[in-house]
């Protein structure tokens, strides 16, 4: 580690437990504590703990707040209840994605930006130059933050145990809401119920002094449960047996949310309920219809997918990993790939022709040399629940 790499509010807590720490986005942070497939077993069938205070947190405040935003961002964020939050997208003028953000609605003239940790720099100079003419203002409170997950079918139970007052509150939260508890020992929390592993689940934020404390009393209250702290490799096998896109992996400069098969997060209003002009809208209305246009003739389309694979064999294709036809010839990329552990297969994202999109399709893929078939699926791969 550099001397001018970041460390958790946790970090300490994180060397007690043993953890194996690496650099990630320019963050000391945790990539396992007990192993990667015992991890992500536990929030499978349990629970897990996570330390996500490696994510950046953009307050947005203002008279004008919510429409900067619909201007902004791609979806409309001023449809957003209080109490609410919606996952989104920051791009750019040609419909390039900048980086894939949640949003939550604290107030009427309040909103808070979660962005990817490699991005959020990117993300804040980006708000910064769309907000003239509105009367808002953006303000870096990633520092004061700290970031913890408790993730999996019996998160519920857990968060409600942490509360000393709001335990009804965490019951009652749906999907997607959040709202504001006080913890044991008195401290406060705003707790949504989000996450990034296809479980039930929550995400704390909480004063990056207090951080220390609302671990340990997660792993307290936890205990009979069998909770135990998880590493990002293990939240990443997780986000990818749930089909969900990493930015730099599914998500670039170079894709639209089209390409990612995301298109449902670009709102560009009805003729009953209309949306005015934002950031890259003449540019993504076109990636629609170029979409539309390839899905109808999906063999002479040049234009690619974003499909799941499936694989019979013991490698895992990897991100970067070649589609190849039955020349050789690359044809598409894999953009992420490991065992999965909930299904005992290999699998991967990859973007491919959209002539080899269809669920069923048998794709070859070049591992290191050697030519190995998997099987286009459906995403996701897992599905609570199903």
């Amino acid at each position: 580690m550099t001397s001018e790499t970041l460390r958790s509010p946790l970090h300490d807590e994180h060397v007690a437990l043993g953890a194996t720490l690496v650099d990630f986005a320019g963050w000391e942070m945790p990539v396992r504590y007990s192993g990667d497939i015992a991890e992500h077993r536990a929030v499978r069938t349990g629970a897990g703990l996570f330390d996500l205070s490696h994510m950046g947190e953009i307050s947005v405040r203002g008279a004008e707040a919510d429409a900067f935003l619909d201007d902004a961002l791609v979806g409309r964020m001023s449809a957003i209840p209080l109490g609410g939050a919606k996952y989104t997208m920051l791009c750019a003028a040609d419909g390039g994605v900048i980086d894939d953000l949640i949003v939550y609605r604290r107030d009427l003239d309040h909103f808070m930006i979660v962005a990817n940790a490699a991005n959020k720099d990117v993300v804040l100079a980006e708000l910064d130059e769309r907000l003239e003419g509105f009367d808002a203002e953006l303000d870096d409170i990633s520092a004061d933050i700290a970031l913890i997950a408790v993730q999996g079918p019996l998160a519920e139970g857990i968060v409600s145990r942490m509360t000393e007052r709001g335990a009804d509150d965490i019951v009652a939260m749906r999907y997607y809401s959040f709202g504001t508890v006080v913890l044991g020992g008195g401290i406060h929390a705003f707790v949504a119920r989000t996450g990034y592993t296809g479980e039930d689940g929550f995400e704390l934020f909480v004063g990056a002094d207090e951080a220390a404390a609302v671990w340990r009393l997660a792993l307290s209250e936890g205990a009979a449960d069998g909770i135990i702290p998880c590493g990002l490799s293990s939240r990443d096998t997780l986000r990818l047996e749930a089909g969900m896109p990493l930015y730099g992996h599914e998500l670039t400069r170079d894709t639209t949310p089209f390409d990612a098969g995301l298109g449902r997060v670009v709102v560009f209003g009805t003729e009953r309920s209309p949306r005015g002009d934002f950031v890259g809208r003449a540019a993504l209305e076109a990636a629609r219809d170029a979409r539309k246009a390839a899905q109808a003739e999906p063999s002479a389309a040049s234009a690619r997918a974003l499909v799941g694979l499936v694989g019979d064999g013991r490698r895992a294709a990897r991100a970067g990993y070649a589609v190849v036809d039955e020349a050789g010839a690359q044809v598409g990329e894999v953009t992420s790939g490991a065992p999965s552990p909930t299904l005992g297969r290999p699998i991967a994202m990859a973007y491919v022709p959209l002539a080899l999109a269809a669920d069923g399709t048998e794709v070859l893929i070049d591992v290191r040399g050697r030519r190995e078939s998997m099987t286009v699926t459906a995403l996701p791969f897992y599905k609570r629940g199903a």
